[in-house]
């Protein structure tokens, strides 16, 4: 017996023969009763057990590791059912069917038997390419990322004075215009400070014809007219913005050869 070692004791070794066979051994918990076929005028051989556990190393050795769990789509176990509701490689509905077919079919294809729907009755599964699917899956998810970061605007603010001079100001339209041109927000910023509030009309008339200026790129989206931090928010028009990104278009041939002709 595999990690069991025992130790011998008999009062009367030297008298048992040399060809001494036990006929029979009565196990005990912790113990072993050897009985001789021999009547011999000793007591009778006790031989003692003592179990050591781990594979016969020192200090019980080491726990074995546990396999990392399986993954829940490939995991029958929790499928009580005796049948499933199988879609074939080609995506078609092949029906209710036992598991053991499915499992058939899906050897024959060479490919993984899937679970979709494990709560359903029966429950849904598919045979697929199961790490082609999953690289499919994170990419589309990555490819979505992407998009939406893409169609994330970021704000760009303009500050200026209610007596801004002429050349700042066209510097600063220029710069919401390109802002906008690239897909992002523009907020314009007057602050008032102190006695500043009481040319409010001028800021507010300033920020107008900012956005008068700025024309069809851009639609209000918000505005703050009445604290002291007056502001207007545009956001682009994606209709203009897609037309003035789109390359110019070729004039028709048949009208250049006619203009060619004409002249």
């Amino acid at each position: 017996m595999a990690g069991l070692t025992s130790t011998f004791h008999h009062p009367c070794k030297s008298q048992l023969p040399k060809t001494f066979k036990p006929s029979s051994i009565h196990l005990h918990p912790f113990s072993i009763r050897i009985l001789s076929p021999k009547t011999v005028p000793c007591p009778s051989i006790r031989t003692t057990i003592s179990a050591r556990y781990g594979g016969g190393g020192g200090g019980g050795g080491a726990p074995r590791r546990s396999k990392p769990p399986e993954d829940e789509a490939l995991d029958f176990s929790s499928v009580k059912s005796d049948t499933v509701r199988l879609i074939d490689q080609q995506q078609k509905m092949v029906g209710v069917v036992t598991k053991a077919q499915a499992f058939q079919m899906a050897e024959d294809a060479e490919l993984d038997l899937v679970i979709l729907s494990p709560d359903a009755e029966p429950p849904v599964v598919r045979i697929m390419d199961y790490n082609k699917y999953k690289y499919e899956q994170q990419k589309k998810k990555r490819d979505q990322q992407k998009k939406s970061l893409a169609s994330r605007m970021d704000m760009k603010e303009l500050k200026m004075g209610y007596n801004i001079d002429v050349h700042d100001y066209s510097v600063r339209l220029r710069a919401a215009k390109r802002f906008l041109a690239d897909g992002d927000k523009v907020k314009i910023m007057v602050n008032l400070k102190g006695r500043e509030n009481e040319f409010r009309n001028n800021a507010i008339e300033l920020v107008r014809r900012f956005q008068a200026d700025v024309g069809e790129l851009a639609v209000e989206e918000a505005k703050s007219f009445k604290e002291r931090n007056i502001f207007i928010v545009l956001v682009p028009n994606k209709v203009v913005v897609q037309k003035s990104q789109e390359p110019p278009k070729k004039k028709d041939e048949a009208v250049a050869n006619e203009v060619s002709a004409s002249v």
